[in-house]
């Protein structure tokens, strides 16, 4: 019953606190992050070397302080209590609970306002496209989009690593993430850096965004979101994010998807969710319903883990 507790702290922190505005652990190994990434990435082009240099990295910024969990782990082992609250605490400190729901909701308030430029501005802190010239729908189509892919990243996928391996999994998890937001870009200087780091969070992220995406279809529109996620998700570029989008789009009967700007580059994506004619257009009120989505299926995870140990405590 230790895992149940420890996942209950990180929710309760969660709720109660929000993300930490200062001193977040994430901050310091983003810097450590930064400073190897210039001291390695030096391979002027060439794939093989650049690859095996970022898979080294990654092992120096990563390995350690898994390590170092693992062994705070077994340290605390031995006292329920003292595990529980440990396990609670990194774990809180692993997920984005709050702080999605509350940038989905700085997009979706100036939306209902009709203050276009507050809710471009929201919306940019969140996604990577260019929101300057972004409409209403498009606004809305990006937040919907977002609060649904990162529902898996920022909370569904950190819960699965800690359930599975406990703390040091839970760290495992977030510091490769977060090394796949820093380098797992496919431009000139992180192409092949970058390549260990995108492909281990892609790994990492593979169960859990399909449990998540079951979550979503459970947790709303099932038929309508089983069927867009057996269809669009192969469609999409990235294999975690397209179930996970596509089964969330459904279960909100939103329609999301299609053309968006990239540094400079209009990109025509694959369309997620139900068709225009019989799904709902992007609006406030579809990001309101993806953030009550995120929180439904949350609550559906805790049922599930709850039922699982209690059967295995049985056996």
């Amino acid at each position: 019953m230790s895992l149940i507790a420890s996942i209950l702290l990180a929710l309760l922190l969660d709720r109660l606190l929000g993300e930490p505005k200062q001193f977040h652990p994430l901050v310091g190994f983003g810097r450590l992050a930064s400073a190897i990434e210039r001291t390695w990435n030096t391979t002027n082009g060439d794939r093989s070397v650049g690859r095996g240099t970022g898979v080294l990295a990654w092992c120096l910024a990563v390995v350690p302080l898994v390590l170092f969990a693992y062994c705070a782990d077994l340290w605390v082992s031995q006292s329920t209590v003292i595990a529980a609250i440990l396990g609670g605490v990194v774990l809180y400190l692993a997920i984005g609970w709050q702080s999605l729901i509350e940038h989905g909701k700085a997009v979706s308030d100036p939306l209902r306002s009709d203050d276009l430029d507050s809710a471009r501005h929201a919306v940019g802190m969140i996604v990577s496209r260019d929101t300057s010239q972004l409409d209403e729908t498009a606004i809305a189509s990006a937040a919907t989009e977002s609060v649904l892919e990162n529902g898996a990243d920022a909370i569904f996928s950190a819960i699965f690593w800690f359930c599975l391996l406990g703390i040091p999994g839970v760290v495992l998890y977030r510091l490769s993430n977060t090394l796949d937001a820093m380098w797992g870009y496919k431009n000139s200087r992180f192409l092949s850096f970058g390549w260990a780091a995108a492909r281990i969070d892609d790994v990492l992220n593979y169960l859990p965004a399909r449990l998540t995406a079951l979550s979503y279809a459970l947790a709303g529109k099932t038929r309508i979101a089983l069927s867009c996620w057996q269809a669009q998700a192969v469609t999409w570029k990235s294999p975690n994010a397209g179930p996970v989008m596509a089964a969330g789009a459904g279960a909100i009967n939103v329609s999301l998807g299609g053309a968006a700007i990239y540094h400079g580059e209009l990109q025509q994506r694959p369309p997620l969710g139900p068709n225009r004619d019989s799904g709902e257009t992007p609006s406030a009120q579809g990001i309101e319903r993806a953030c009550m989505l995120v929180n439904r299926a949350l609550g559906l995870w805790v049922l599930v883990i709850v039922i699982l140990a209690g059967v295995l405590a049985w056996l």
